[in-house]
């Protein structure tokens, strides 16, 4: 547990965790975060101090985009000193993509950022916001040895934290709102708080925390599907100024042999597009060569995005652009785990 003198800051972007329904018109309307932080007496109980910041003007998660991933970020580095930890409250449809994002900002990130949000607005008489906001900031304040417990950008949601760059939103009903089918969770929330440390990221120690501040989005997610035609693959990969895509294709990386879909790749690549190939599928990852119809794939270099998420996978592109990685050096830099974001090999 923290200790009286843990400092959490908490960052407010917006979402359904910080609005309050109108009962008389059935509405959600946003509220003053400090104020409704005075109504949850249940933050006093823990062992940390708690200041609580939010955006100018906070945002429905639809309208994030790469300039308010690098906001956040810049956030976090001005108080990065003054805190222990951080919690950011998001709202839950694209808060996958942003906790990626922030994991690729964040370089050597050596304390909690724990991203959460709810799918019920606080005030809601069967809300999971309460959960979710308490047991993030009890986890952001999580020390042993003098040092914070998780040391990465995180994800919490329904009595699980996850690697912030393993998630995806897989329901936009439950509470169980989001899974990491492809690496497991790092803390889970019952009686008590049970840890998993040996799925943790473990940063270089001695590291001082250094913050990117540009991504590219010259980037775009092209999923395949049966019937996909010359003249759409000719239009998304035409686009001018496109410096990546990232393939969705079957299973474990397979995509069709037509002719035409391999020579308008080929020109592609020719043309200094990065092609990376992740799955579709929710779980598993891309194993170019196991079958016929991905040998072609692997005969044409394209990057493999391993066990990537879609989320990891166009925001890691953003940042690797942003970081102005050479043409020469992006495949290999892009298929080596940065933050733990795929398998290593």
């Amino acid at each position: 547990m923290g200790t009286k003198e843990t400092q959490i800051l908490l960052i407010y972007t917006g979402g359904t965790i910080g609005m309050v329904k109108d009962y008389e018109t059935n509405a959600l309307k946003a509220v003053d975060f400090k104020e409704l932080l005075g109504n949850i007496p249940e933050l006093n109980q823990l062992e940390c101090t708690i200041d609580a910041l939010s955006l100018s003007q906070p945002l429905d998660s639809s309208n994030m985009d790469p300039s308010h991933y690098i906001h956040i970020a810049q956030m976090i580095e001005t108080h990065y000193d003054a805190y222990d930890g951080f919690v950011v409250l998001h709202g839950s449809d694209t808060m996958s993509y942003t906790a990626s994002a922030l994991g690729f900002l964040l370089e050597n990130l050596a304390k909690p950022v724990i991203l959460t949000g709810s799918q019920l607005p606080i005030g809601d008489l069967r809300t999971d916001a309460k959960e979710n906001l308490i047991t993030s900031v009890q986890i952001a304040a999580l020390r042993k040895n003098n040092r914070p417990v998780v040391q990465e950008v995180g994800l919490y949601f329904e009595y699980k934290l996850y690697r912030g760059n393993r998630t995806t939103k897989i329901n936009a009903d439950h509470f169980q709102a989001f899974a990491s089918l492809n690496y497991p969770h790092l803390i889970e929330s019952g009686v008590h708080l049970k840890t998993f440390d040996q799925f943790f990221w473990q940063p270089k120690k001695g590291k001082k925390l250094v913050v990117h501040k540009k991504m590219d989005t010259n980037v775009v997610v092209l999923k395949l599907f049966p019937g996909i035609n010359k003249r759409v693959l000719q239009g998304v990969l035409g686009i001018e100024g496109l410096k990546a895509v990232v393939l969705e294709t079957y299973g474990s990386g397979n995509a069709p042999t037509a002719d035409w879909f391999l020579q308008e790749l080929q020109k592609a690549i020719a043309g200094g597009i990065h092609i990376i190939n992740v799955t579709q599928c929710s779980g598993g990852s891309v194993a170019m060569g196991q079958y016929e119809t991905s040998t072609h794939l692997k005969k044409l270099q394209l990057i493999s995005g391993k066990d990537i998420t879609t989320e990891a996978a166009i925001t890691k592109a953003m940042y690797m652009l942003g970081a102005a990685v050479s043409e020469k050096h992006f495949r290999t830099v892009f298929e080596t785990s940065l933050r733990g974001e795929m398998r290593q090999n």
